[in-house]
């Protein structure tokens, strides 16, 4: 390279790091007097939200909070999960979103495991944070959101959100000092019982934000509805994106169709994202407007492949909805089903299948392929051959926390590794087949299949025990548990479910169970495919 176009190399006034705090620097100033935040009775400005947002990110800053350190937050979509999404990193923090329907063993592991050096709590979640406390045998420092449209309003005489808020703002852009550093950490089910940690860097979160406005038809202004929790992937990346196009994002707290219908009608909606299962709930919704959503809104929905009957409700009722794939370790969606002119004269069921496939890359993806796992040469485009999808751009997450391990073996060849199965179709569209990891994905969470059978297997009465994924009309997928009891055992279903339910979430509980002999090879390796075919066969 010739030394002139090397010169001056990179220096402040060409080189910037990205993060998606510049968006909301912006926001606070372009969009001064815009409607960022509408929650009942609050209404918030992105001046009054900047403002807000940094007055925590400055009493964070005066707590100890700096680059590396994770901050851990259970709370539901509201405007507090929102604020912290810029206040954390924009204090040098890693946010650390927890599941709120996870059982507190797991939350204990989260908040060991992510080493946090302070938990901010709904008041509604204290009960599963004390107990999580508890299994963990330290302290953390805690600061509670008193939400008066909550459930559980009372304070305990802790800290609150609120006084972060009354703090003295933070100084200066709240910039990374280099945009590989980590905003956020995520936890997956992945294969295993226990959930592996993902880290995002400042610089996937602002691409995911400008690939999903870019690739979206979001427009100016939007007005969104927040439905995707903010602890599955930071929200699919939307909270990020919505100062770039001075949005404004509603809150209701709990996605129920009657308050989603409200806030629909009240706040003029445009855009949201849900999982299959919402769209579904809507549809079916006795609260729903007898009239199609005119013009239609525009809905986002990700986790198990929607079935064609749901997405033909949903066209029915207005929503123009866009199928994406993606995963934890990729921010969320990396993929579209973007409509094709020649998909106009598609009638509606067609149409419908059309939209269920994972679709093509998002424009800040530089590259997803479905390869042949023995010979690792791309499939054909011929809608059967198999593959599994692979992966590789700057919206791959950085690694699994505290297992080089796992990361290298997801990272092999330059590549991240799915563990999805995959045709790609003549146009190039790719379609999920099947699941390699068995992970089940219910109403949009990830199920660990072991997790289920670790606990089936403290149960006195079961010998053997496997769980796959049965369909589900509702939730898409959920756990169905195969169980070879012990000789001389009487446990029936209402038993195995009832003893479940009260070690494991209610997601992760199984909605089955079927007591058979359970199929293994000549080594004793039980043979799930065949458990999946019976459970396919039971619809």
């Amino acid at each position: 390279m010739r030394e002139d176009f090397d010169a001056p190399g990179r220096v402040p006034a060409n080189h910037v790091p990205l993060s998606p705090v510049s968006f909301l620097n912006r926001a606070a100033e372009v969009h001064a007097d815009r409607v960022a935040v509408v929650y009942g009775p609050v209404r918030r400005t992105w001046a009054e939200t900047g403002a807000r947002i940094r007055a925590v990110a400055g009493a964070l800053e005066a707590r100890g909070i700096g680059p590396g350190d994770s901050v851990a937050v259970i709370a539901p979509n509201i405007p507090e999960m929102f604020e912290l999404h810029f206040a954390v990193p924009m204090a040098g923090g890693v946010l650390t979103a927890l599941n709120t329907r996870l059982e507190a063993e797991t939350v204990a592991y989260i908040l060991d495991h992510s080493e946090s050096r302070l938990a901010i709590v709904d008041t509604q979640y204290r009960p599963l944070f004390d107990a999580a406390l508890a299994l963990l045998g330290r302290e953390i420092p805690v600061v509670e959101i008193i939400d008066p449209q909550g459930p559980a309003p009372e304070g305990t005489g802790c800290a609150t959100y609120e006084d972060l808020a009354a703090h003295a703002p933070f100084a200066g852009d709240g910039l990374p000092g280099d945009e590989w550093q980590a905003i956020a950490l995520n936890y997956t089910s992945g294969t295993s019982g226990r959930p592996k940690g993902v880290i995002y860097h400042h610089r996937g979160a602002y691409l995911i934000a400008l690939g999903t406005a870019a690739g979206w038809p979001v427009g100016h202004a939007p007005s969104y509805l927040s439905v995707v929790p903010m602890f599955h992937c930071n929200g699919w990346g939307h909270p990020w994106m919505m100062p770039i196009v001075g949005g404004k994002t509603v809150f209701v707290r709990q996605p129920e169709p009657k308050r989603m219908f409200a806030a629909i009608a009240a706040e003029g909606v445009t855009h949201f994202g849900a999982a299959p299962v919402i769209l579904q709930m809507l549809a079916e919704s006795p609260d729903a407007p007898a009239a199609p959503f005119d013009p239609p809104i525009h809905a986002f929905t990700a986790g198990a492949p929607p079935p064609p009957p749901i997405l033909e409700r949903s066209a029915a009722m207005g929503l123009d909805v866009m199928h994406v794939y993606g995963l934890t370790e990729t921010y969320g969606h990396i993929s579209q089903c973007l409509p094709q002119p020649d998909w106009e004269g598609l009638d509606a069921a067609a149409l419908a299948e059309r939209r269920a496939r994972q679709g093509v890359a998002f424009p800040m993806l530089e590259g997803i392929a479905v390869f042949d796992r023995e010979t690792g040469a791309p499939v054909p485009r011929d809608g059967t051959t198999q593959g599994e999808i692979a992966i590789r751009g700057n919206v791959v997450m950085k690694g699994y926390y505290k297992n080089p391990e796992a990361t290298a073996e997801a990272f092999r060849g330059g590549w991240f590794w799915s563990g999805d199965a995959a045709v790609v179709h003549p146009d190039g569209y790719i379609q999920i087949r099947d699941r390699l990891k068995d992970v089940i994905i219910s109403g949009g969470e990830n199920v660990s299949s072991v997790e289920v059978e670790n606990v089936l297997y403290r149960h006195p009465d079961v010998q053997t025990a496997a769980v796959v994924a049965r369909a589900d009309p509702k939730w898409g997928e959920v756990p169905c548990a195969f169980v070879e009891l012990r000789p001389g055992a009487v446990a029936d279903e209402a038993a195995i479910i009832g003893f479940c339910r009260e070690r494991l979430a209610g997601f992760k509980t199984p909605k089955s169970v079927i007591f058979t002999e359970i199929p293994k090879t000549s080594t004793g390796k039980i043979q799930k495919f065949l458990l999946r075919n019976r459970a396919r066969e039971l619809g």
